[in-house]
This record gives C-alpha cells, sequence and structure tokens, in this order.
C-alpha cells in the first residue's frame, strides 16, 4: 500500500471525529415538555404497549430500521484473526454503508470470544434490539453453526454477509458472463478455488439457481475436494466430487468457470490456457487476484474476468447486496433472509445490468459509456436503482414465500 494512501486512511478514520458513526435525534429535545415526552413520565405509555404486544415495539421505537453488525474479528477481510477490537473499523464501515445506501440505522457490536456458544448467547440475547443483525468476518467453520443456532434462537433476518452477500452478487455476475459468453450455468463446468465461508454459500447458492453438483469442482489448500477424502469436514462435503482430479491443473483444464475466494497469482496464465472456449474467471482475492486482469486478457481475448477491486471492470461488491437486501426484508418485518429472498436478489441485479445507465452513473464512474457485454456484467455500487431494484423485489419474495409479518405494501418505496 502506497505510504501517502495509508496516512490518508488514517486521517479519514480519525479526523475530525474518530470513527465513522454517530447517533442523530429524530425527535426534539429542546423544551421541558419535549423532554417530558422523551424520557419521563411519557416514555412510560409506549413501553405500557409494548410490554401488551411485542410487535408494537416496531411502531414506538428504532427496531423496525436498525441493524446490528456483529463481529468477534477470526477472519478480518484478508488480514486474518484480530480480534474483536481491531475488527471495529470494518464494522463501523459496514454500518456506514447501511446508511448510505440504504438509510438503515446501524450499529456495530463487537463480541470479544472465539467460542461459538457463548458468542451465539450473547447474540441471541441482544437481538430483540434490532430489525436484523449482520454477521461479519467470523471464521468457517464456525460462521455456519453461529449463523444457523441464530437463525434459529431469533425471529429476526440473520446474515452472513461473507456468506450470502458475496454469494449473491457473484451469482448474478456469473449469470449474466455466461449468458455473453452463450452458455448456461445447468451446463457449465465450474472450478471453486476456496473453500471457505463465501466460497461454500457460492457454491450452494449457484446449486439452487441451476448448477449441477457433478459440474463443480471445489479445491482447498490441499487440492480438490473428492469422494472419500479424508480431513474434509462436513460443510466441504457437501461438494466432494467423484473424481480422480487432484489438483488445480486437473480441476481448471476444461472448465468453462472459474471462480476464486483463495489467494493471489494462483491462477497461472497456462491454466487460463486450458480452460474451455469463452471461459468465465472471477479472481474475488483481495487485493490481489488469482490472476491479474492484464495477464488474463492477454493470454486470452475470449475470457471474460471479474476481480474484487474497483479499479477495475466487473468489479464483486457486496454493497450491491447486504443494504438493498436488508431493506427489503425490514419493509415487509421478515423473519428471516431465505433463499427465495436471496434468488430473488440475484435476478435483480441481472436486470439492472442490462438495463441503459444514466448519465450520473456514468459520471460518478468517470466513464462514457457502460453497456451490458464482457467489461459490465455487474452493476456499479454507486448506481441509485439498485434500491429501487434489488428492495422491493426481496421484499416480494418474502411476502411470495411467507416469511414476512407485514404484507407486500401498496405503491411500495423502499424505507417509507
Amino acid at each position: 500500500m502506497p505510504k501517502d494512501f495509508k496516512q490518508a486512511a488514517l486521517d479519514y478514520h480519525s479526523d475530525p471525529i474518530p470513527g465513522k458513526i454517530s447517533v442523530e435525534l429524530t425527535k426534539p429535545a429542546e423544551t421541558q415538555h419535549d423532554l417530558a415526552l422523551a424520557y419521563s413520565p411519557g416514555v412510560a405509555e409506549p413501553c405500557r404497549e409494548i410490554a401488551a404486544d411485542r410487535e408494537n415495539a416496531y411502531r414506538y421505537t428504532g427496531k423496525g430500521n436498525l441493524v446490528a453488525v456483529v463481529s468477534n474479528g477470526t477472519a478480518v477481510l484478508g488480514l486474518g484473526n484480530l480480534g474483536s477490537l481491531a475488527s471495529k473499523p470494518v464494522m463501523e464501515g459496514k454500518a456506514l454503508l447501511f446508511k448510505r445506501f440504504a438509510g438503515i440505522n446501524s450499529i456495530d457490536i463487537e463480541v470479544n470470544t472465539e467460542d461459538s456458544a457463548e458468542f451465539i448467547n450473547t447474540v441471541a440475547l441482544i437481538a430483540d434490539t434490532f430489525g436484523g443483525i449482520n454477521l461479519e468476518d467470523i471464521k468457517a467453520p464456525e460462521c455456519f453453526e453461529i449463523e444457523a443456532a441464530l437463525s434459529e434462537r431469533c425471529a429476526i433476518p440473520i446474515f452472513h454477509d461473507d456468506q450470502h452477500g458475496t454469494a449473491i452478487v457473484t451469482a448474478a455476475g456469473l449469470l449474466n458472463a455466461l449468458e455473453v459468453q452463450g452458455k448456461r450455468l445447468e451446463e457449465a463446468v465450474i472450478t471453486c478455488l476456496g473453500a471457505g465461508a463465501a466460497a461454500i454459500a457460492c457454491m450452494r447458492l449457484l446449486v439452487s439457481l441451476g448448477a449441477r453438483r457433478n459440474n463443480i469442482y471445489m479445491l482447498d489448500r490441499r487440492g480438490v475436494i473428492y469422494a472419500g477424502r479424508e480431513g474434509v469436514n462436513a460443510y466441504k462435503q457437501e461438494f466432494a466430487n467423484q473424481t480422480n482430479k487432484r489438483s488445480l491443473s486437473d480441476a481448471i483444464n476444461g472448465a468453462d468457470v472459474f471462480i476464486g475466494l483463495s489467494g493471489a497469482d494462483l491462477l497461472s496464465a497456462d491454466m487460463l490456457l486450458s480452460m474451455a472456449d469463452r471461459p468465465v474467471v472471477f479472481a474475488c482475492s483481495n487485493p490481489d487476484p488469482e490472476i491479474k486482469p492484464e495477464i488474463a486478457l492477454a493470454t486470452r481475448d475470449d475470457v471474460i474476468i471479474a476481480t474484487g477491486r474497483s479499479d477495475y471492470p466487473n468489479q464483486v461488491n457486496n454493497v450491491l447486496g447486504f443494504p438493498f437486501i436488508f431493506r427489503g426484508a425490514l419493509d415487509v418485518r421478515a423473519t428471516c433472509i431465505n433463499e427465495e429472498m436471496k434468488i430473488a436478489a440475484v435476478h435483480a441485479l441481472c436486470e439492472l445490468t442490462r438495463q441503459s445507465v444514466p448519465q450520473e452513473v456514468l459520471t460518478a464512474c468517470g466513464v462514457d459509456a457502460l453497456t451490458f457485454g464482457p467489461d459490465y456484467i455487474i452493476p456499479k455500487p454507486v448506481d441509485h436503482r439498485l434500491l429501487e431494484l434489488v428492495a422491493p423485489a426481496v421484499a416480494r419474495a418474502a411476502v411470495d414465500s411467507g416469511v414476512a409479518r407485514l404484507p407486500y405494501p401498496d405503491n411500495y418505496s423502499p424505507g417509507n
């Protein structure tokens, strides 16, 4: 990282006020009468209403528009296990994005434990405060257990964004890329380098969308996860393939799709050459991808490549998903974020990419044009239409799948 950028980042987080989020008042608090309504004795009235019916918390408090970003810091970005306190800048950043892109109030909570049971109990006991909980930067395989247990115990959406946000944006980009390449997900051979939370969630969602499990080759640090391999946990075992392929070179040969959620420079030019005609490469390791786009495009002129970086086309960025998914879920008071809602978000993102791009988006991105094709398979995070398309699709799916406690609003406007 350049020294000037490092200092700019430190200055951004420290000046003029430390941190990135604050609390604002939504009611007047200027007069004695205001204070009497805000606190004692007036506050007793909504307390009584909520005690009589818990749903009144959504009417008289900010619960319905409040999301907690919760982490124990065991898998912070690409930095590893930094501990809960060191994860706080990331969690504050996530709270900032909720507010900036979807008008959702959000607060970060760092839980100082690596014990799953302790973490689960802590979060479950405070869950009533919030309309939803975004789990973040929790290492695998504990993250699977934690999310499942909290989803069972809590009647609000529990969403591990490192899993599902990545999966949703990846799936949308991949469906579009395959269309551009004249291929179908149901027939695509997919090589997935990485077997952590994001990789497993990506493959699960692709299967829900039509990918064939026996066409998926997943690799961890020891190579291909194949049927009968020892030392494979239950989550990786879902993708144990009946195959004699053992290495990345074996698995990539003839593949239509490469999805990398692993580390820098692990996909060589020779491996890329061995892929099928018109391949799709998602090299999502950050900050350095599995193969640099310059190398990939110099190696093959028929490849579509996406990365996790903002300085290349086709950025796989979770901010395309989680603010609007939570917005839709909160607006119909969903009890969870289920597979139908995730798939609805995927298709909404696909649809948006096919629409003509407004001038204000082009200006914000510093480009003259964006047209659905090899260099534009995923919407840009600055596109205001994300809120208008993704949130309603998610809200509708929640209602249609029976997990919403409110009907789909007439003339629905996200956040209103």
